[in-house]
């Protein structure tokens, strides 16, 4: 069985609901709940010895996309996030949030740009072969990528879609 990814907030390839975009309070004129939707995985390759868990807008306008969640060093034994987890309160004891393209840890929702495209939101589970990747919460996403694409055994993605009207 292959590494699979599901969410009970969102269908792969829906839409994700206002409790999930960006809040306020950041900024860039969206006025969502930034909830992290409820994920969990199964199907994970043997030799897995811990996990990673990002969010990522490749069609963000920046030249090299957007990362909008990094979570690494999940136990072994953790196979899903509640819901509203990236806000530091129900993330798993050992995990660690690193920085995101908005400059610090934690969940950011979507929010791309009045009159763009319905952006992609890929949620993705990493299964690492290692408990811990040498990293802390301010390591920059690109690094947390660098080590991720030399550790990771099997990776499995959801996606949600949002478009600002």
């Amino acid at each position: 069985m292959a590494l699979q990814i599901t969410s009970t907030d969102f269908e792969d390839g829906d839409y994700l609901g206002p409790d999930h975009i960006l809040a306020e309070e950041y900024g860039f004129g969206c006025a969502g709940g930034n909830r992290s939707p409820q994920l969990s995985w199964s199907g994970a390759p043997e030799g897995t010895a811990s996990y990673a868990l990002t969010c990522y807008d490749p069609d963000a306008p920046t030249g090299s996309g957007f990362w909008h969640w990094v979570m690494v060093n999940i136990p072994a034994d953790v196979t899903e996030l509640a819901p509203g987890a990236g806000d530091g309160s129900g993330i798993p004891s050992g995990a660690l949030q690193t920085r995101t393209d908005f400059g610090k840890p934690g969940y950011g929702g979507p929010c791309p740009p009045e009159g763009d495209h319905p952006h992609r939101y890929l949620f993705t589970v990493h299964a690492v072969g290692v408990p811990e990747l040498p990293v802390d919460a301010g390591t920059m996403p690109a690094v947390v990528g660098f080590m991720l694409h030399f550790n990771t055994l099997e990776k499995a993605a959801v996606m949600g879609l949002y478009k600002r009207r």
